[in-house]
């Protein structure tokens, strides 16, 4: 099992969102190194933090799986899309996504700020300057301790 950190903007796509949809593609990544993640890493079952980044305050608040193989990012090939790349084709797209599903909203929402100030949490990716990847491994011992927080127990 692998934990992860999967970063959304709330007015983009949120919690609420997720939870109202209860399983969702997570397409727009245009980042090679976060697309590797999903389509080499991810596996169904895996854990996610959902995190609203650019929010105020930007937090974890809400957790997810990943519910799906790696597949073809659609919006890609879509050219009404703002994601569309005209170097990915249906012979032979660039990006992948894999679907997410809903599993909670945490009671407490575990902010950027905690997290940096956290002795448990510090070293986490997401705490560290300059780390902007909208997908991120998480420790175990760094989900547990988010879960903690989250839910208050």
């Amino acid at each position: 099992m692998n934990y992860w950190l999967m970063k959304s903007e709330e007015d983009e796509y949120s919690i609420d969102m997720l939870k109202k949809d209860k399983r969702a593609p997570w397409f727009g990544v245009r980042n090679f190194q976060a697309r590797n993640f999903m389509r080499d890493d991810m596996k169904i079952g895996d854990k996610v933090l959902f995190y609203h980044s650019n929010a105020n305050p930007s937090a974890v608040v809400g957790l997810a799986k990943v519910a799906s193989d790696p597949h073809t990012d659609k919006t890609a090939l879509d050219k009404k899309s703002k994601y569309s790349d005209v170097r990915s084709t249906k012979e032979k797209p660039i990006w992948e996504c894999v679907d997410v599903e809903f599993v909670s909203k945490l009671n407490n929402v575990v902010t950027l700020e905690y997290i940096k100030g956290d002795a448990e949490l510090s070293n986490m990716l997401v705490a560290k300057r300059g780390q902007r990847l909208s997908i991120q491994p998480v420790e175990k011992s760094h989900f547990d301790r988010i879960i903690e927080l989250g839910t208050g127990k």
